[in-house]
């Protein structure tokens, strides 16, 4: 065989599609290049599975192709191409000193079998014409993520050079397995002046076998040869699925290992349903990140803040306790909701979560089809306190798949109802009605939310505006009415205990915390103080706050953590004092009502991270710093005390 060749498409009597209306078919998205991208490979990568009882193995791969393999790069990849770098920039990209390219691949699937030719693929197994020849063919996979296959252009789009290379394996129908390997670009339509006159093309190339009359993936050894002398992956003896790869990515001025932590966290926010394990089964999917072979975790979403809220709203959703949402006119099971609150440190958002519009705050939805794609983050109210968020999943029955297929633009990024007819656009504003009634009553005490309430969260508000109360110090609703700088309290206790309390009056919906002096200073409480008659001043243990309290996670929980010092040396017994603060009253609720949560030690941390769990609890003073760990009650305003008192000597 000849060596493979570049073949630009003419258009021909009847007409074809120009290459700038195929890259104009994703529209212009909110979302960036890289976050469709991973989006739609995976979305392919699913419908594609080859065994609903295995995971798939996606991976994203970027390299520098190496002195070894970049002579073929530049050698095969020019091989018939136009001169002219306008109608074809792969040449200036293969020329450059450094060749980058960023591959997209999946095992476990089907690969790009059966026909390579469009009037040949009459049957249902037409991948490779779906992927390599036609545009916009609708989903031929029932209850998958695509519907009519415009997410490829992605692959394109991301290119510098609008070039990819498909290299993929599928197994014919007789059992035999095959590799084929392909070029394709997609730039812009052209005339070109050659011998006879001059004429157009589409801007679409395909390179490969050109022998025919029509050009044809590389096959069999051809394929498995000019891969290797490429330097590309080559699949296993029994190993079906596809590897895309993009030639000069835009990686949206990221540098590399950048773009490869993005793509990483990217893929945790857009396909962590697919990541988890439910139901005793493994995950759907497993998912890999390298730059030049250095790998990229994917964060776990079980573990990280606050995809894990997500987590456990999709397993409240599956679970009894999950809301089935209907409309009532037309009749019409739309899906199941699945809803947690939880008090929320605050969030330091990374890049991809900002892609998904979410800030410090969580008060999102996650909307998906049945299969268990994310579709987007919807937000909601905002909750009452800054400490508090909440997450939601829903997702769509069944019976509704083929309605909120056809509400989603070509990213599969958002559910519009103005794009569909009656009655199918009532299904979708009767859905965004229901889960906004869910979260009216999640949010308030009585299940109704007021009209025309402020979206300014309570807490930050308190926050915002305690500088302006005169004569007082505190942390949002806190306040400590010691003097600034202040160490000595009159304490009515037993000489032998001390105690250093903070006090916090935090917004109703779930901020909880310990205020403390402006200035940091230590309390020092005696039962004798200097000057007093008869009385000669005694050094006795006390508590020294460090900082502000600040929230933890801790697993699946949020602690409140303060910490401190005990400065005078001596063996001594420190203790916690928890209570509930009625608002606006001023008073403390040490017994709760039957049925309500009160605030709970997790325990005392010390320097080398040791939990102590004794309440009391026996420590040594001195210079060590201690943390006081305490689970809040949520819906509540917190008081949180330290006491200590002094060990006696035998």
């Amino acid at each position: 065989m000849t060596e493979p060749s570049w073949y630009s498409q003419p258009y021909p009597p009847e007409g074809a599609s120009a290459a700038e209306g195929i890259r104009n078919q994703l529209g212009r998205p909110e979302l960036d290049l890289l976050t469709i991208l991973v989006r739609e490979s995976a979305q392919n990568s699913w419908d594609a599975r080859a065994d609903a009882s295995r995971p798939v193995d996606f991976g994203m791969d970027l390299w520098t192709v190496g002195p070894a393999h970049a002579a073929a790069w530049r050698t095969l990849l020019q091989n018939g191409a136009p001169a002219n770098t306008d109608h074809f920039p792969l040449r200036e990209s293969i020329r450059r000193g450094v060749i980058r390219v960023l591959a997209v691949s999946d095992r476990g699937t089907r690969g790009l079998g059966g026909p390579t030719r469009a009037n040949d693929a009459i049957g249902t197994d037409r991948d490779f014409v779906s992927f390599i020849r036609n545009i916009g063919e609708p989903r031929d996979t029932a209850l998958g993520g695509g519907t009519y296959g415009f997410g490829k252009g992605i692959f394109y789009l991301l290119s510098q050079a609008g070039s990819v290379l498909v290299h993929s394996r599928w197994r014919t129908p007789t059992g035999a397995y095959e590799t084929r390997l392909i070029g394709c670009a997609l730039w812009k339509s052209y005339v070109a002046t050659e011998a006879d006159g001059s004429r157009r093309y589409t801007g679409r190339h395909w390179w490969g076998d050109t022998s025919g009359d029509v050009v044809e993936p590389l096959t069999g050894r051809a394929a498995d040869a000019a891969a290797q002398r490429l330097g590309l992956r080559p699949f296993a003896a029994d190993e079906t699925g596809t590897t895309v790869i993009v030639i000069d990515p835009n990686l949206d001025e990221l540098a590399p290992p950048d773009a490869a932590d993005y793509l990483a966290d990217t893929i945790a926010w857009h396909l962590w349903p697919k990541m988890i394990s439910t139901d005793g089964k493994p995950p759907a999917m497993r998912f890999s990140v390298t730059c030049d072979g250095v790998p990229h975790p994917v964060p776990d979403p079980r573990s990280t803040r606050p995809l894990n809220m997500f987590v456990a709203a999709y397993e409240d959703m599956k679970s009894p306790d999950g809301r089935d949402l209907a409309c009532m006119r037309p009749k019409k099971h739309l899906g199941r909701l699945g809803l947690v609150k939880r008090i929320v440190p605050p969030l330091e958002p990374s890049r991809a979560q900002q892609m998904v519009n979410m800030e410090s705050l969580v008060h999102h939805v996650c909307l998906m089809r049945p299969a268990e794609l994310v579709v987007t983050y919807r937000p909601g109210p905002k909750p009452p306190s800054a400490h508090q968020g909440y997450a939601g999943v829903f997702r769509a029955d069944e019976s509704m798949d083929e309605v909120y297929a056809r509400a989603e633009p070509p990213t599969h990024d958002a559910w519009n109802r103005h794009s569909l007819e009656r009655p199918e656009s009532t299904y979708v504003h009767t859905t965004f009605s229901r889960i906004d009634e869910a979260l009216n009553g999640l949010l308030s005490l009585d299940g109704n939310a007021r009209p025309g309430t402020s979206n300014v969260a309570l807490g930050a508000a308190s926050s915002f505006f305690s500088g302006l109360v005169g004569g007082a110090w505190g942390i949002g609703g806190a306040t400590d009415y010691s003097k600034p700088g202040s160490t000595m309290t009159r304490s009515t206790m037993d000489d032998s205990e001390q105690v250093g309390r903070r006090t916090t009056r935090n917004t109703r919906a779930g901020r909880q915390g310990s205020g403390s002096t402006a200035d940091g200073h230590d309390h020092e409480l005696s039962g004798a103080l200097a000057g007093e008659a008869g009385t000669v001043a005694r050094r006795r243990p006390r508590v020294q706050y460090v900082g502000d309290p600040y929230y933890e996670d801790r697993g699946d929980a949020t602690v409140l953590v303060q910490e401190f010092r005990l400065p005078v040396p001596g063996p001594q017994r420190v203790r916690i004092d928890l209570a509930v603060t009625l608002p606006g009253t001023g008073g403390r609720e040490t017994d709760p009502p039957i049925g309500a949560v009160m605030p709970v030690l997790v325990g005392w941390q010390d320097e080398s991270g040791r939990l102590h769990t004794d309440d009391p609890c026996s420590v040594e003073g001195g210079e060590s710093l201690w943390r006081a760990l305490v689970r809040p009650a949520p819906d509540t305003m917190t008081e949180i005390g330290i006491k200590v008192e002094a060990v006696r000597e035998p």
